[in-house]
């Protein structure tokens, strides 16, 4: 009898908290697990090296982008050329480092909807990561 294993392509999540100069990427697995974070410029090259390094990770279904509107607007489009569905308006808790800049490790975690952070209960709704579908509460 002959065992074959199959290794299918891992699903993939990316987190990207925005800034004007430099994005903050988290790559999650399907279950919120942390595989890895970087910092990358905010600019087009920046934007494919950030996409580059999600795949490295696997099949990137979902990028959650703060600040599509803003610093985010470039790195959505281009996510969004490549064929993958970008999650706009994304938004966590985050601890602030002594330059007042977001902190990458808790800004990275992965708060299901409905629960609370692991700092304690939001104290607003965009405090909670605002999943597709869901209203972020």
């Amino acid at each position: 009898m002959t065992l074959t294993i199959v290794d299918e392509p891992r699903a993939v999540t990316g987190g990207v908290d925005t800034h004007a100069d430099s994005h903050m990427a988290a790559a999650l697995d399907r279950i919120g697990g942390l595989l890895g974070v970087q910092e990358f410029p905010a600019t087009p090259d920046g934007y494919a090296r950030l996409l580059a390094w999600l795949r490295g990770f696997g099949t990137v279904s979902l990028v959650g982008i703060e600040g599509t509107g803003r610093y985010g607007a470039g790195l959505a489009r281009h996510i969004t050329a490549a064929g993958i569905r970008v999650a706009g308006g994304w938004t966590v808790r985050t601890g602030k480092t002594a330059a007042g800049r977001a902190s990458p490790t808790p800004s990275m975690r992965s708060v299901p909807p409905g629960r609370p952070s692991p700092g304690g209960p939001p104290e607003r709704p965009e405090d909670v990561m605002a999943w597709p579908g869901r209203s972020g509460r």
